[in-house]
């Protein structure tokens, strides 16, 4: 508890608990639609955007989320309207848009020292700006996915029928990468931009193991994902490990546990999943 006494472990408390929190919620929906190679994509986008920002020599937080949009944006559009498949589509921008930052920062030149707290994570050395920043976008998200809750998660399991009843699966599907993108961006400060995939797909992964019911799924993700920022901070201390790194390896553990004592490993389908073998979404 000695650990609450000083003003920037509490920051990184709550930073790390806010950020546990988005990326388990978001992670459902990305492990679920497949969607896992774009925020990859995204992430390492982010560099673009930071870059852009040291350049410019305005806050790269900000410069990250506008380009982060735009690449989210441009990897949707080249998949629905250019005939490419999503992997290719994320490739080709993931490739362009690192390039695009080494060759800025090659521009700018001298030794960028913020730019490793962005590779890397920095989650001990954020301010109560990016404390109400991360406060701020994760009440944004988190107040979209309430409100569009039903409408996500049927576009999600079956995009087609959604489309066919009335529900704007390709509008929801340009959302998702969005907020998608705005997580990304959230979550660089805590776990860099190297790590923040992983902090999105895992813990969502790791409840997928445990169940296939979408609520029960959307619990034990936010479990996970805030454990394992809350418990990294403390071993990180303790240990004098990386925090960030430290995060991922826990949620990584955290997977590979639940994968050893699975149902999936016992029976299939699961005795909860419908006769169709698609995992049940009712509450």
């Amino acid at each position: 508890m000695d650990l609450f006494g000083y003003t920037y472990m509490q920051r990184a408390f709550v930073a790390g608990v806010l950020v546990g929190a988005l990326c388990a919620v978001v992670g459902v929906y990305v492990v679920l639609r497949g969607l896992s190679f774009i925020g990859a994509g995204i992430s390492h986008a982010s560099f673009g955007g930071v870059a852009i920002g040291l350049a410019l020599g305005v806050n790269p937080v900000w410069t990250a989320v506008v380009f982060c949009l735009a690449v989210g944006w441009g990897i949707g559009l080249t998949v629905q309207r250019g005939n490419v498949k999503e992997d290719t589509a994320v490739g080709v921008f993931f490739a362009s848009t690192m390039a695009l930052g080494v060759l800025i920062l090659g521009l700018i030149g001298g030794y960028q020292v913020d730019l490793f707290s962005y590779l890397f994570g920095s989650i001990l050395a954020v301010t109560m700006q990016d404390v109400w920043t991360t406060a701020a976008i994760a009440v944004l998200v988190l107040s979209l996915v309430a409100w569009l809750y039903k409408d996500l998660m049927f576009a999600v399991f079956d995009s087609e029928t959604a489309e066919v009843i009335g529900v704007p699966a390709g509008r929801l599907y340009f959302l998702l990468i969005s907020i998608i993108a705005l997580t990304v961006v959230m979550s660089i400060k805590v776990v860099g931009i190297v790590l923040v995939s992983a902090l999105i797909v895992t813990p969502a992964a790791a409840a997928y193991q445990l169940t296939e019911r979408f609520n029960k799924m959307m619990l034990l993700s936010i479990a996970f994902g805030v454990g394992s920022c809350v418990a990294g901070l403390i071993i990180a201390d303790r240990l004098g490990f990386a925090p960030g790194a430290a995060i991922v390896l826990l949620s990584t553990l955290a997977f590979f546990l639940c994968t050893l004592f699975s149902p999936r490993r016992r029976k299939t389908p699961f005795q909860d999943a419908d006769e169709s073998g698609l995992p049940k979404t009712s509450a």
